[in-house]
């Protein structure tokens, strides 16, 4: 329903300082159209592309494309979503928003609004693979449910290192965690060596997080949060 996943939109009020932490962690810049009026560029590793704008009215948002937007709003409206917004003619750029439960904001494009990446899909950043986009979510249950009603598959991952609700799709993996875990929208990877990690991060000038929620103290994680304030969470591969 809701088409493939292009990019985790990120607002930053310096787009120069988030392209070179993303590209200092090995991410590649995408090639970027002219849809947006305000400064924007791609970043990816290869499984995750992230959008970085720099507006002062903006939000972070997940966001879809769906060719075809107009024709497929009714069976979008039928499944329950409520929109904030719908920028639909002939004369403008079709998008449509809305937010999912815990307050996400989700957004449909009609159209993509960077070139696709030519970087391969088993590359990986120094962070190392990434898993999901990790989601706060107060109600576990309506959450699951909701996603599930867009396409999602969700599967409990109680038994986890962080427990949690994963939402998997073709595109994009989601995690619903309690907010005493992840207390905003962040990227989760692993790695096979945090400790190599830490010493890479280090000769980069990129400090980790010292404070951590109480929850994530027993996993060790690394932790890093990028100049707009996105969290990087890094967890030790299962062996």
């Amino acid at each position: 329903m809701l088409g493939r996943f292009l990019e985790l939109s990120l607002q930053t009020p310096d787009i120069a300082a988030s392209l070179k932490f993303y590209t200092q962690l090995g991410f590649s810049q995408a090639e970027v159209g002219e849809t947006w009026s305000h400064p924007y560029a791609v970043v990816t590793d290869g499984r995750l592309c992230l959008g970085l704008h720099q507006q002062t009215d903006g939000e972070d948002q997940l966001s879809f494309v769906r060719p075809e937007l107009l024709k497929a709003l009714p069976a979008i409206e039928q499944a329950g979503v409520e929109l904030d917004y719908r920028h639909l003619g002939s004369d403008e750029f079709n998008h449509i928003g809305w937010r999912d439960p815990a307050g996400m904001a989700v957004r449909l494009l009609e159209a993509r609004t960077f070139s696709p990446s030519k970087r391969p899909a088993h590359a990986t950043s120094i962070c190392g693979y990434f898993l999901e986009i990790a989601l706060p979510a107060p109600d576990l249950e309506a959450a699951k449910a909701y996603w599930e009603h867009l396409g999602f598959v969700g599967m409990d991952e109680l038994d986890a290192i962080l427990p949690h609700i994963g939402c998997t799709s073709d595109t994009i993996d989601l995690g619903l965690y309690e907010p005493t875990s992840i207390r905003r929208p962040t990227l989760l990877f692993e790695s096979e060596d945090l400790g190599a990690l830490s010493a890479t991060l280090a000769g980069l000038g990129i400090a980790a997080a010292e404070k951590l929620p109480a929850a994530l103290r027993r996993a060790r994680p690394v932790m890093i949060v990028a100049p707009e304030g996105t969290p990087m969470l890094v967890l030790a591969r299962a062996v």
